[in-house]
């Protein structure tokens, strides 16, 4: 259907005629800018959680949390926690901001405490915050590809294993993102950031080759950011050390990629490096800079 905008100025990324889609809570607005896709207000966990009165939260998770290792209560009833962790899994699909606090208290379903749920709720909090923040697809791409990777040395206080985050542009627009807990234990940061050059390697492959098959070719290569000069380093190292044989087999699938003019990799610092959210909790000054980077846009912000 189309729906007439009569106060315009008010809204940054629609134009005043608009084609609106619903497919169940997942709306999506077609404009000149492209295509702007969130999840309705309906969708949000607030009422069943009794948060439609509370005080919104300006970023979703505490940045000194120690949640993995909390020693609170465990809730006597599991089933609330593992709802609205669902409901939170699901909204991931429009919301990147939260990849990271959904990742980390899905972690706790089989045995969630009293923590875990009032972090949870945190994130809802954060939610209610800005309800119509979406992505925004948009028309101008040049759909060349980009990706960004990071990771978080032996984040997992109890096992060790690194966290791998990484976020697909095709050109500013966020089409691909996630956290995710690498599957060994690395015996360096440099080790852990390779690893997650690695697994954004394959992502970008995979996007490439679904789009090929959309009619969109790639005629120059994918661009890689990292903010590890050592991984980087390795990445552009013929030679095999010692110290690097027990990720042979990465670096011959990740050398083969950049030999084959497939993928160029860029170094980035720290400060803007966009996957540095997925994979760790931010303070609000971080936070709100790389929200602003990620193509996330607030339908309802001024302009």
């Amino acid at each position: 259907m189309s729906v007439f905008f009569s106060n315009t100025r008010n809204y940054s990324f629609i134009s005043r005629i608009c084609t609106v889609t619903w497919h169940q809570s997942l709306v999506s607005i077609q404009g000149t800018c492209g295509l702007w896709a969130h999840h309705a207000s309906a969708a949000l966990p607030t009422q069943e959680t009794g948060l439609l009165g509370a005080k919104p939260s300006s970023f979703p998770l505490d940045q000194n949390h120690r949640l993995a290792i909390s020693k609170s209560d465990v809730l006597p009833d599991p089933e609330p926690y593992r709802r609205l962790i669902g409901r939170l899994l699901y909204l991931l699909a429009t919301r990147p901001d939260i990849t990271y606090a959904v990742h980390t208290l899905s972690q706790f379903m089989q045995e969630p405490r009293v923590d875990h749920w009032d972090a949870a709720l945190r994130v809802v909090r954060y939610l209610k915050r800005n309800p119509g923040q979406g992505i925004l697809l948009r028309a101008d791409s040049d759909l060349r590809l980009y990706g960004w990777c990071d990771s978080d040395w032996a984040g997992c206080p109890k096992t060790r294993k690194s966290l791998s985050g990484w976020i697909i542009q095709l050109g500013t627009s966020p089409i691909s993102w996630k956290s995710k807990k690498q599957n060994t234990i690395s015996l360096s940061s440099a080790e852990a950031e390779y690893r997650a050059m690695a697994v954004t390697t394959c992502e970008l492959l995979w996007l490439k080759g679904l789009l090929h098959s959309l009619g969109v070719t790639h005629s120059e290569p994918m661009l890689l950011h990292c903010d590890s000069q050592a991984a980087l380093h390795i990445a552009a190292n013929d030679v095999f050390h010692d110290r690097t044989k027990h990720i042979e087999v990465a670096c011959h699938f990740f050398r083969h990629h950049i030999s084959s003019h497939a993928i160029v990799t860029r170094h980035v610092s720290t400060l803007q490096q966009l996957a540095d959210i997925f994979t760790k909790a931010l303070g609000k000054k971080e936070f709100d800079v790389f929200l602003a980077k990620l193509g996330i846009h607030n339908l309802y912000a001024p302009t």
